[in-house]
């Protein structure tokens, strides 16, 4: 799944968020009977996805933009810029994404692990931590949370072929094993995480749209090149994935999303954050082109 190519703008509209934080000033009252039924397992699925991230560690580090969107001083002084810092991050993740693949790892190890990396940041320096270094600690401690565990000398041995001439990438099992510790320093040993992956899959089987999970599973993926799992609560990206893939494929979802009773201008408003992330992806392949 690539929406780079696509072309979006007679999509877009539907995704401008509503003044009123009602669903019914989102969507239009429509002439359509739904069952008691149907209600009452919306309102349960809704409450059941949220249950327990709400008294979790994942949901008390959630922050606003302004605290993950920090370049800290001693890299300022480098000359490192926001925009810098946003692609070097991008760059960590897709980091992450190929060593995981090297060493054969769930996706929710992927997805965790970059989401470790990214809460170090929001705090550290990429001068004091070395990225190369940070990205394979991050997964060897995301492995072991989500009891998938990966030795630390297959990180070394694939992190060598990856980069075979590049001296910066030759690490030794200890230099994993020292950041890790550095690494979990950071994270205050907060190492809970909730994935929009679960939401995602019990969402799109109570929709009736099971088939726009592979299409709606990569958006989630492409998620994770930005900061919207430290800003947001899983299910809530799930829920704005689900919308942008039922406006793109035209399905019609108006009355689930109406009964679920979320706040639709806040999935809305994560819609137009991964379409801002497509759109600027594009826009600089278009100038490198």
């Amino acid at each position: 799944f690539s929406p780079l190519n696509r072309n979006f703008p007679s999509a877009l509209a539907q995704f401008s968020p509503a003044r009123s934080s009602t669903s019914v000033a989102v969507y239009p009252s429509i002439a359509l009977s739904v069952s008691l039924s149907f209600v009452i397992r919306c309102r349960k699925l809704l409450a059941t996805m949220a249950a327990n991230f709400w008294t979790s560690s994942h949901y008390k580090q959630l922050m606003d933009p302004e605290e993950v969107d920090v370049v800290q001083p001693i890299d300022r002084q480098r000359g490192i810029t926001l925009e810098d810092f946003k692609l070097i991050k991008m760059q960590m993740s897709n980091y992450i994404t190929r060593l995981a693949q090297h060493v054969k790892v769930r996706q929710r190890v992927v997805a965790t692990a970059i989401t470790y990396m990214r809460r170090v940041y929001a705090s550290k320096s990429l001068t004091e931590y070395d990225p190369r270094l940070v990205a394979p600690a991050c997964l060897y401690l995301s492995a072991k949370a989500e009891e998938s565990t990966v030795q630390a000398r297959l990180l070394v041995f694939y992190i060598k072929k990856m980069y075979p001439d590049d001296m910066r990438y030759r690490f030794e099992i200890k230099d994993i094993l020292e950041m890790e510790m550095k690494v979990l320093e950071a994270l205050n040993y907060y190492l809970v995480v909730f994935h929009p992956y679960r939401s995602l899959t019990q969402f799109l089987q109570d929709a009736g749209m099971i088939d726009l999970m592979q299409f709606t599973w990569g958006i989630v993926n492409d998620t994770y090149k930005t900061d919207l799992i430290l800003l947001h609560p899983p299910h809530l990206i799930a829920l704005a994935c689900i919308h942008i893939a039922s406006v793109l494929k035209e399905k019609d979802s108006i009355a689930w999303f109406e009964e679920l009773r979320v706040d639709m201008n806040v999935v809305k408003n994560i819609s137009m954050e991964i379409l801002d992330f497509y759109d600027s992806m594009r826009t600089n392949i278009d100038e490198r082109i």
